[in-house]
């Protein structure tokens, strides 16, 4: 749960209804929202845009929030040299068609915005993203420094900087322009083939180092592969990552679902946060990989995903949401860790808890934060030859009180949620549902996915048939982009087969139409954001 901001010393956000809008609203800052009279303020005063965008969920966001925007000692607080502006949340750039110009890039630290961005600024805006701490420090300087100097530099050569604005987003035009459609043929895909080759960790399975990111799209794009060609090779890849990722701490073992990456090479240590993408996307690609192999412990992680996003990240109204899985200054990571002490008490019993600590590496000394994170890197059959016991008797045990951990955990401090609905990643969970319900056999998943496709159709969707991005609390605003409409299409086509019901394949082709229509490139191909061609 996210606490209400304090109205009596509120900023222009209180009137938002976006839950990382609303977690800035009592911030000693003048932040303006995103929309005309932030950029009128700009150009009025002829100030640079401090632009901040993040969302509810995010850790970063939490520190950021501390550490800067509540510090009434920090300049930022009192900063006279930008107009600030305020980010809605989902992350960036997905949650805005406007805020196109790269500002996803989880590697970049900061950067002029041009105004192609902000047509009618009639200033440059720079973005500084959540990575600089609140005073100099690890060779990096803090935010102070770095606001100062940015400040001086508008002062001292505003038109120079404009310039090279201009000129970085006419290059970047021009680029965009030169690209011509290709078709994807066998040879693009054997050299995407390689390319995973070069990246995968032979060792813990994934792609690159740390921090390492689950890759759904690549796996399931090495799936299709290896059918074509029956290549070993390209499944071991796939079925070495899978089996890492579900026996790492980045899986939920007590309660199911996906934290959104591992700090570590070998997915011991999640990022506290479960996406509902992530779980959209993984959720199908272990149900594709059990298809592919039926190998039942990846049926197991898919229903176990499914089971989690209908019990913890499902609105009443049938949309989903997110967790959020810090909440700082309130021990909202240690939900999901614990020590021996901890399971004795909710398992009273010592030789259970004996096994399900030696399952899932529990231990005195901890491995993380002197606590444990519940993970079974360690091979289940070994942990069984140690305890002297068969693996039908240490299933047994574990099948038994991980149930009654669950309950237990409940009982803490809760991650928070963020109840935005969007509609992107609706759609691919409405996907992950009824391709899991059909495939499966599970009826309760296909309604799941029904619940939610009813709710977007209805809340999300316009009189003349045109998609909302977002909506919290039943309210609905922002025009769709380009991955609503792709998305929640292709759940409603995945639906229909799982259902047989035809208003949701009517739906899917109304929503294509419309998109081919709003967001089609007729000079170049591919896509176009509809800043100027979208119909309502």
């Amino acid at each position: 749960m996210h606490t209400a901001p304090d109205a009596a010393r509120s900023n222009r956000l209180i009137h938002e209804t976006s839950p990382y809008l609303l977690q800035h609203a009592s911030n000693p800052v003048d932040w303006y929202p995103w929309g005309p009279e932030a950029l009128q303020a700009a150009k009025a005063q002829n100030r640079p845009i401090l632009l901040s965008i993040g969302y509810s969920a995010c850790h970063w966001c939490h520190v950021m929030e501390r550490e800067s925007f509540e510090n009434e000692s920090h300049c930022v607080t009192h900063e006279p040299a930008f107009c600030l502006y305020q980010g809605r949340s989902g992350r960036a750039p997905r949650s805005r068609r406007d805020l196109y110009a790269g500002h996803g890039n989880p590697q970049s630290r900061s950067g002029w915005m041009a105004d192609d961005g902000f047509p009618d600024a009639g200033s440059g805006a720079v973005l500084c993203r959540h990575v600089f701490p609140p005073d100099d420090r690890w060779g990096r300087p803090g935010f102070p420094s770095l606001l100062k100097k940015i400040a001086d530099a508008w002062e001292q050569d505003a038109a120079g900087l404009m310039n090279q604005a201009r000129q970085l987003t006419e290059r970047l035009k021009n680029e965009l322009k030169t690209v011509s459609p290709v078709s994807v043929s066998v040879s693009i895909l054997d050299e995407a083939v390689t390319q995973f080759r070069e990246d995968f960790d032979e060792r813990h399975g994934g792609f690159g180092s740390a921090p390492k990111f689950p890759r759904p799209r690549g796996s399931a794009l090495l799936l299709r592969c290896y059918r074509r060609t029956g290549e070993s090779r390209t499944l071991q890849m796939v079925t070495r990552t899978l089996d890492a990722m579900a026996a790492g701490g980045i899986y939920d073992h007590i309660g199911g679902g996906f934290a959104r990456y591992s700090t570590d090479e070998r997915w011991l240590v999640p990022h506290f946060e479960k996406m509902l993408y992530d779980n959209a996307l993984l959720a199908r690609t272990y149900l594709e990989a059990y298809q592919v192999t039926k190998q039942a412990s990846y049926r197991q992680v898919t229903t176990e995903v499914i089971d989690y996003i209908l019990r913890e990240m499902t609105d009443p109204a049938g949309g989903f949401s997110f967790r959020d899985g810090c909440g700082l200054g309130r021990g909202r990571r240690k939900v999901f860790v614990w020590t021996p002490a901890e399971v004795q008490a909710v398992l009273q019993n010592a030789e259970d808890t004996r096994r399900f600590c030696a399952c899932y590496d529990i231990t005195d000394q901890g491995n993380w934060e002197h606590r444990s994170i519940p993970n079974r890197l360690r091979p289940i059959e070994a942990v069984a030859k140690e305890l002297n016991l068969t693996l039908d008797e240490l299933y047994e045990t574990i099948h038994r009180v991980r149930p009654l951990l669950y309950r237990a955990r409940q009982e803490r401090v809760p991650p928070g949620l963020d109840d935005k609905i969007i509609t992107a990643w609706n759609g691919m969970m409405i996907s992950a549902m009824a391709e899991a319900g059909r495939v499966l056999g599970v009826s309760r998943y296909i309604a799941g996915a029904m619940r939610a496709a009813d709710f977007l159709l209805l809340v999300h969707r316009t009189s003349e048939g045109a998609l909302l991005r977002t909506s919290r609390q039943g309210r609905a605003h922002l025009d769709g982009v380009l991955e609503d409409y792709a998305y929640l299409a292709e759940g409603l086509i995945d639906l229909y087969e799982a259902s047989g019901q035809e208003r949701y394949l009517t739906a899917a082709l109304q929503l294509g139409e419309r998109m081919v229509d709003s967001f089609r490139d007729e000079d170049h191909g591919g896509s176009t954001p509809p800043r100027r061609r979208m119909k309502r």
